[in-house]
């Protein structure tokens, strides 16, 4: 009953210095986590606010950490107090919300004293963040463009627009016809996927080698689709 009771009445007293490592340590793998999320950052409305949340984050939860220590009534009421605290502001991006919670996962580590776990998880998280922003791993629109010309309402080369088409593309995909210049032109609009970036070039020359097309253009969707 004592062994008990004292769960409900006792914490570990922590000394300054302790307290000061585990802050500092927070802030200082924060920041880290903050930098990081500053170069990989590609969205279109950057915040700053924002960065320094992903800091502050940290240390607070290291703070609410080392208070709770072993004492479960402070964990209760500590719990009870940020139930009543409503946060209102909505994350957008999953992957801000993997940031701010990587950040909070340091202050927990750093408030409980094992700053091994904090240190080679952030270098380790730090370093996946980064090389999953460098590499094309999940990117499915990196070759994926859409391809205008223009041809003959009587004309017969179809064909050989589909096959530069085979030469030149993983796949296509006719999405709109319609008319243009009085009637006398057909535009066609075709979803296409590259088999390399650098058959841009190629494709357009292919079908300007085509005497029927006539204007033919290509518009990369990688950077109005994925940011």
């Amino acid at each position: 009953m004592d062994d008990f009771l004292t769960v409900f009445t006792t914490s570990q007293e922590l000394s300054i210095q302790q307290i000061l490592c585990g802050l500092v340590s927070s802030f200082v793998l924060s920041s880290v986590f903050a930098v990081v999320y500053r170069w990989s950052f590609r969205g279109l409305s950057y915040s700053r606010s924002f960065v320094h949340t992903l800091v502050l984050g940290g240390m607070i939860t290291c703070m609410v950490i080392m208070a709770i220590g072993n004492n479960l009534a402070r964990g209760l009421g500590i719990l009870g107090t940020l139930a009543i605290i409503r946060f209102r502001t909505q994350i957008r991006d999953p992957r801000d919300m993997i940031f701010l919670f990587s950040c909070l996962g340091v202050g927990i580590a750093c408030g409980a004293g094992v700053f091994g776990v904090a240190i080679v998880g952030t270098i380790t998280l730090s370093a996946v963040m980064l090389l999953l922003h460098w590499s094309p791993f999940a990117s499915r629109r990196e070759y994926e463009g859409l391809l205008r010309f223009m041809l003959p309402v009587d004309a017969a080369s179809e064909n050989e627009v589909k096959e530069v088409l085979r030469r030149c593309c993983s796949a296509f995909q006719l999405i709109a016809m319609r008319e243009a210049v009085q009637g006398n032109m057909i535009e066609h609009s075709y979803q296409v996927r590259l088999l390399d970036p650098s058959y841009q070039a190629d494709l357009i020359e292919g079908l300007r080698e085509i005497k029927a097309v006539a204007e033919p253009s290509l518009l990369m969707q990688r950077t109005t689709v994925e940011l």
